[in-house]
C-alpha cells in the first residue's frame, strides 16, 4: 500500500524495468526522491528476470509482490536496411520491446494495487521514421496503439502510459549515425515524462519528449 509523506502525498512502491540503462537510471533518480523504487532487469537490479521470457516475467513480478506502478525502460529492436530486413530481424523487436512491453502490463495488472499505473515506452520513431528504423517505428506504434486501447478496459482504477522520448544525448555516442539531424534531449528531461505517468491521473496517454 502506498504511504503518505508529511507533505500529504502518497509515497508509491514503483517497479523499473530496465533501471540499470541510461534511460533508467535517470528514471529512478527522478523518483527515488519521493518513491521506493524496486530495480528489475536481466542482469542487474534488486530483482532480476528477462521480461521477453513471460515465464520469467511471472517469477520476478511474483518477487517483486504488490507496487503501485510498474515502469518499463527497456526494449530491443534490430536497426537494418529495409532490402536485409527478415521475418526473424523483425520478431527481435516484436518479441522484446513490443510483446515484452504487452506482457509487462498483462501480467503485471495482478501485482498493482488499486488505483496503481502502467508506463511504457515507445519513442520518437513512431513518426519521424529513420533510415534502417523500419521495426523501432513498426514497434513503437504498436505499442502506443496497445496503450491507448488497455486504457478504456483497465479496471480498479488501473491507468496505462506510454513515454514517447528522443534520443538521450547519453547515448548519442552510440547512436549519432542513425538520429543526424535530431536535437537529442537529456535522460533526465525524458524521466519527467514517466513522472507525469506514475505521479498524475491520466490514462491512455502518449507523453512526447522530444
Amino acid at each position: 500500500m502506498s504511504k503518505k509523506t508529511s507533505q500529504g502525498e502518497s509515497r508509491l512502491r514503483v517497479l523499473i524495468v530496465g533501471a540499470s540503462g541510461t534511460l533508467g537510471r535517470a528514471i529512478g533518480a527522478e523518483l527515488a526522491p519521493r518513491h521506493d523504487i524496486v530495480s528489475a532487469g536481466r542482469d542487474s537490479g534488486d530483482v532480476r528476470f528477462d521480461y521477453a521470457d513471460s515465464n520469467s516475467l511471472r517469477r520476478g513480478l511474483a518477487a517483486v509482490g504488490r507496487v503501485d506502478a510498474i515502469v518499463c525502460a527497456a526494449g530491443g529492436v534490430h536497426f537494418g536496411a529495409l532490402e536485409e530486413m527478415t521475418e526473424d530481424l523483425y520478431a527481435i523487436g516484436i518479441r522484446n520491446k513490443l510483446m515484452g512491453q504487452v506482457n509487462l502490463a498483462l501480467l503485471g495488472r495482478e501485482f498493482l494495487n488499486d488505483g496503481g499505473s502502467i508506463t511504457l515506452s515507445s519513442g520518437i520513431l513512431t513518426e519521424q521514421p529513420i533510415r534502417y528504423g523500419s521495426s523501432a517505428t513498426m514497434v513503437n506504434g504498436a505499442i502506443e496503439g496497445f496503450v491507448r486501447a488497455a486504457a478504456i478496459e483497465l479496471d480498479r482504477g488501473l491507468r496505462i502510459n506510454a513515454v514517447s522520448p528522443n534520443v538521450v544525448q547519453e547515448s548519442m555516442a552510440a547512436y549519432a549515425p542513425y538520429f543526424r539531424g535530431f536535437e537529442p534531449v537529456p535522460a533526465a528531461r525524458a524521466a519527467l515524462g514517466y513522472s507525469r505517468s506514475v505521479e498524475g491521473a491520466q490514462t491512455g496517454q502518449i507523453y512526447k519528449v522530444f
